[in-house]
């Protein structure tokens, strides 16, 4: 039977605001905030007010474990919105099955997971990766060097761009990990490095502070972006602004959202997160997941008892939101979701020019069981590359 008390709703949320990520997770943490103001304002559920429980894990998997355990066990929680890093998410797993919690992921990630306790609201690969290496061969060339931090996402992630390369007849001249906490030293090397081998595009899989310095480092180096960009899954419009908008222009990306995306609903978001928040900070696509993943639990909340986690595990599948992104929906079997594919170019101010989308949201293929182009041979084509 449902809850029909006035006691606020309490739902975790792990998003560090301190460590090597936390720029990009500062950015899912306003996005969630941002919706839980919205629901609140409009009612809440069913008059019930939405509470967040927060704490900072730093950046550190092993906190993240520790601290989900103290949501469920301490707080009471069962519910937790959070994690960035595909290590951090592996770390809260065991928490999450042994206490019968559901965590809402709101991160690409590298796809080859499920779980019945989490649902899974960032790109899986077959809703960028396919989209990046198909992009980057047919504009730029076959060779590539492929440059990551040093944990789970960038392997595996490195591991689907080569079999990608590999099966369009492509090639990898080179790859390398450094770790999460690399000194700018370090990029000036790798990006010696790719200068001498000269491929056609460098894939990144780097995360956190550093991502800037290797975009810096690229820049110092005089290479031209024009000729040999680099791209990736995961430099958002967040660490473009860290690093500073010049070193971004003329690289790519490929996200299901970016702040520049000209519709109603998300201008009118764009706006209402500036007027909250100050117009210094930007959206981003982990920003827009975190978003729009508060609003379907906020949905599903209201059609069940906010407390029963099978009843929420029944109705979170199938469900759909109208994201800035488009229209999103959880797939009913594998719970992660419909995204609209895009590739943006940074254009030197901080944002990106969406150069291609798909005509519609892709259905997510977490195994790439079917890794096809046939939904994104229908893109549209909005500028040459």
């Amino acid at each position: 039977m449902t809850d029909t008390s006035s006691a606020p709703i309490r739902v975790g949320m792990l998003f560090s605001e301190t460590g090597v990520t936390s720029v990009i997770e500062t950015s899912q943490r306003l996005g969630t905030l941002l919706a839980v103001h919205e629901i609140n304002a409009s009612s809440g559920i069913h008059g019930r007010e939405l509470k967040l429980v927060n704490y900072d894990p730093q950046s550190r998997p092993a906190s993240y474990r520790q601290l989900a355990e103290r949501l469920v066990v301490d707080d009471g929680v069962r519910v937790i919105l959070g994690c960035y890093m595909s290590s951090t998410r592996k770390a809260v797993l065991p928490v999450l099955e042994r206490w019968n919690a559901l965590l809402l992921y709101p991160t690409l990630y590298e796809g080859f997971e499920y779980s019945r306790h989490v649902v899974y609201t960032g790109a899986a690969p077959n809703q960028n990766s396919v989209q990046l290496a198909e992009f980057m061969m047919r504009s730029f060339g076959s060779r590539v060097f492929m440059v990551g931090s040093d944990y789970l996402y960038p392997y595996e992630s490195n591991r689907i761009m080569s079999d990608l390369i590999l099966e369009g007849g492509g090639e990898k001249v080179g790859e390398v990990y450094l770790p999460l906490d690399a000194q700018r030293e370090d990029f000036r090397a790798v990006v010696k490095r790719i200068k001498s081998l000269q491929p056609d595009f460098i894939f990144s899989t780097v995360v956190g502070e550093g991502t800037a310095m290797l975009y810096q480092a690229y820049a110092e180096a005089g290479l031209d972006p024009a000729r040999m960009p680099i791209a990736s899954l995961t430099t958002s419009e967040a660490e473009v602004q860290q690093m500073g908008a010049q070193y971004a222009a003329g690289h790519i990306t490929s996200a299901p959202y970016f702040q520049s995306i000209d519709s109603d609903v998300n201008r009118r978001l764009v706006e209402s997160f500036h007027r909250r928040f100050g117009d210094d900070k930007v959206a981003n696509q982990c920003w827009e997941a975190a978003y729009f993943q508060t609003h379907l639990l906020a949905n599903a909340m209201r059609r069940v008892d906010p407390g029963d986690i099978e009843a929420l595990l029944r109705v979170l599948p199938g469900s759909e939101f109208e994201a800035p992104q488009g229209r999103v929906r959880v797939d009913e079997h594998n719970h992660h979701t419909y995204l609209r594919p895009r590739i943006g170019r940074g254009d030197g101010k901080g944002q990106f020019e969406i150069l291609e989308e798909a005509r519609s949201w892709v259905r997510p293929d977490p195994y790439l069981v079917s890794h096809t182009l046939e939904d994104w041979s229908v893109r549209v084509k909005l500028q040459t590359a």
